[in-house]
């Protein structure tokens, strides 16, 4: 069981503005040889968010779906036709981390050679999730995986479906930082889903309805925690040839990184939507908890992200 972590209160979040949109390059080590991934590419059909998302609310709509894996395109009018399953296919160009450096397809199959190490380490008899780069659409068993659903986590396949051009979606259209530490926090949070997945912390913990002390902000600050300490041991992962994969990340990465998990606090969404602020119908915790919950697995590690064994007022 993870030990219990009653994680320091943190400073009020800078506005979006202070936020800088970083162009760094990621910190692969260019030599590192990301080969041996297992990722895939499914999906061939046309899935494409913004042309029916517009107005007020739209960055938010777009954040909501990215982080949390819920298809609501067809509230706000997006287009697109769910495509089958499909064949699968290798990620292509895909060997050196200099290649993960410059593709974001890349980018996100070198990262699971990181991150099944790390957790190989952290968990007993660890057996790693499928990742699948969706391009464009495909059906899946939770429902269609897209560009418009965003990245998710699929329980009963073990799977993480992440679709790339959303990321250049939001940093095209929607001025949102989406840069390379950040992307690989939203991978590292859908991984955060399979350790609770194949302990048993989702079975433990089942959902319990909304609310700022729910199994449902327990289970996300969780997996955001996670990714925090994925993080901190990143660096400590190497290839076969004992290169390792990744660079520390620099400080404007990691403010990237948290920015992206104050962004999709339930409270910043429905501020960005232009509602009032109602912690009873939060699912994911506030932008504030999003943040202290990275930057307490940040500084502390797995150990330090028991969300369940906290009261509500330390979430």
């Amino acid at each position: 069981m993870l030990e219990a972590y009653c994680p320091p209160l943190a400073a009020d979040i800078p506005s979006r503005e202070r936020w800088p949109r970083y162009r760094e390059p990621m910190t692969f080590n260019d030599n590192a040889s990301v080969g041996g991934n297992s990722a895939r590419r499914r999906g061939a059909g046309v899935a494409v968010a913004g042309g029916g998302i517009a107005g007020l609310g739209a960055i938010a709509v777009l954040l909501f779906q990215l982080f949390t894996g819920t298809d609501i395109s067809g509230l706000v009018g997006g287009g697109g036709v769910p495509n089958q399953p499909g064949t699968e296919s290798e990620i292509a160009g895909c060997e050196t981390g200099a290649d993960a450096n410059a593709n974001d397809d890349c980018r996100l199959a070198a990262a699971s050679l990181n991150l099944d190490q790390f957790w190989g380490e952290q968990v007993e008899g660890y057996r790693a999730p499928q990742l699948i780069i969706v391009d464009g659409s495909t059906s899946t068993q939770c429902g269609t995986a897209s560009n418009q659903t965003g990245p998710f986590y699929c329980p009963p396949e073990e799977s993480v479906y992440v679709d790339p051009t959303f990321f250049a979606i939001l940093r095209q259209q929607f001025d949102a930082t989406a840069g390379p530490l950040a992307q690989l926090y939203v991978l590292a949070h859908e991984y955060g889903h399979h350790i609770q997945q194949i302990t048993g912390i989702m079975q433990q913990n089942p959902n319990n309805g909304t609310g700022p002390d729910s199994n449902g902000v327990r289970t996300e600050l969780q997996a955001d925690c996670f990714a925090g300490a994925w993080v901190a041991g990143m660096t400590q992962q190497v290839d076969e040839n004992g290169v390792p994969f990744m660079q520390a990340p620099t400080p404007q990465q990691i403010s990237d990184a948290l920015n992206a998990a104050a962004s999709v606090g339930d409270d910043h969404i429905q501020q960005e939507s232009g509602g009032q602020v109602n912690p009873e119908s939060w699912t994911h915790g506030s932008s504030q908890q999003r943040q202290r919950w990275f930057d307490a697995g940040l500084e502390g590690g797995v150990g330090a992200c028991d969300t369940f064994a906290v009261s509500g007022r330390e979430l």
